[in-house]
């Protein structure tokens, strides 16, 4: 643009270009990998839900502007499932907001309760959309880093990604306004414990500090270990911003139906942000989410196992290949060290991946503010069918020679 001198992109979004995802899926594209780097599911969900939603558009449900914070059915069905998973209780006509999936939540949350100068504590590595969130509100990102277990030499490692709770309260400062956090954990498949979110809750208190919590997975944990959200804990529920999301659970990602739920006040809070960003979306969608959420449990059990299975297999073979795997509890997501294959460099393993084996797989440098910190590892999704993935293991196991 001739005699334009400004720089286009405001200031807070200057680092922040094209997703890894969009490279990474477009470089699968173009050679034809097998893409493990992005977290979709190659099959569709179940299909009484899929026949919901088109039951929806031919009885003209939706089709118009759905209500501002969500179709009631929907909201209630939230309500319902809090309620009977975690014994949380809800309104659903002044505590629970529909979303445009998790993503929307999570901006409008930040958008409606960050000041500038606002301190947000994030784990690291976190979801990429976070960092450019608390960019976009004026708050400053303070990361405290989740570490893989180290063991004595000789030792085994539970597979876990650990956060440091004296590394937590000492980035606490006045300036602190929210934690941001993320369990089950992307990318890392960590599961914070009861022990972990009490700590944190405790400083919360304390400090008098709000808490955003992305949940998304919380159907996606394995090895018998259960999800807590932490607004079930003493004192949060009402400085607690729940966010849950359909696309991961019911494999409906393109549907982009999320939704948070919190104390009235937050709700209001969140719903001005909101408002001003999409107003409304996923009409039909919408109901057709109230009926998955009312699934019988059989299909959240078969749901782990399925996955259970599918992560066990990729896991494996990575391991067969020469990678370090850290063995995830939760997400569909498994992290891997690249050293033992005497690589250092994410991007540059990323980038070669496909011509080398035929696989796509997503550096985790990129959730790093720091990123020599994640340069070693490497992020795989198992959300695929069990041939994809089998074909993926064989094609893998070439660099183990």
């Amino acid at each position: 643009m001739a005699g334009m001198t400004r720089p286009l992109l405001n200031r807070r979004l200057a680092d922040f270009g094209t997703t890894i995802f969009a490279e990474m899926s477009a470089l699968a594209a173009r050679t034809g990998a097998i893409n493990l780097g992005q977290g979709f599911p190659d099959t569709d969900g179940p299909e009484e839900i899929r026949e919901a939603a088109v039951r929806a558009l031919r009885d003209g449900r939706g089709n118009q502007y759905p209500p501002g914070p969500g179709v009631p059915e929907l909201r209630t069905a939230v309500a319902e499932h809090q309620l009977k998973r975690y014994g949380l209780t809800y309104d659903p006509d002044t505590e629970v907001l529909v979303t445009v999936g998790a993503t929307e939540a999570i901006a409008a949350a930040l958008l409606a309760l960050v000041e500038p100068g606002d301190e947000v504590i994030a784990l690291e590595p976190y979801y990429d959309s976070y960092a450019a969130c608390i960019a976009m509100a004026g708050g400053t990102r303070v990361p405290v880093t989740l570490r893989p277990h180290e063991v004595p030499r000789g030792g085994a490692s539970d597979g876990r990604f650990r956060l440091d709770l004296d590394e937590l309260r000492a980035a606490v400062t006045d300036r602190t306004r929210l934690i941001l956090l993320n369990t089950p954990h992307n990318p890392t498949g960590t599961v914070l414990t009861c022990a972990e979110l009490t700590a944190i809750a405790e400083l919360a208190v304390e400090r008098d500090l709000l808490v955003v919590t992305d949940e998304v997975y919380e159907h996606l944990v394995f090895d018998g270990v259960e999800h807590l959200p932490i607004a079930s804990l003493p004192g949060m529920r009402e400085r607690t911003v729940t966010i849950g999301s359909a696309g991961k659970t019911f494999s409906f990602t393109g549907w982009k139906v999320g939704w948070i739920t919190a104390s009235p006040e937050l709700v209001a809070a969140v719903r001005s942000a909101k408002q001003f960003l999409t107003y409304v979306a996923s009409g039909p969608f919408q109901y057709a989410v109230a009926e998955a959420l009312r699934l019988p449990d059989t299909f959240f059990d078969t749901l782990r196992a399925d996955m259970t299975a599918k992560r066990d297999l990729l896991c494996d073979g990575l391991t067969r290949a020469g990678f370090e795997v850290y063995r995830p509890a939760g997400t569909y997501f498994v992290t891997t060290d690249i050293r033992p294959l005497g690589e250092t460099d994410g991007f540059a393993f990323c980038r070669s991946l496909p011509e080398r084996a035929g696989v796509v797989a997503i550096p985790n440098a990129v959730f790093y503010d720091d990123r020599s910190a994640g340069e070693p590892f490497v992020r795989f999704a198992f959300c695929k069918r069990t041939d994809v993935l089998e074909e993926a293991v064989s094609r893998l196991k070439g660099l183990a020679r």
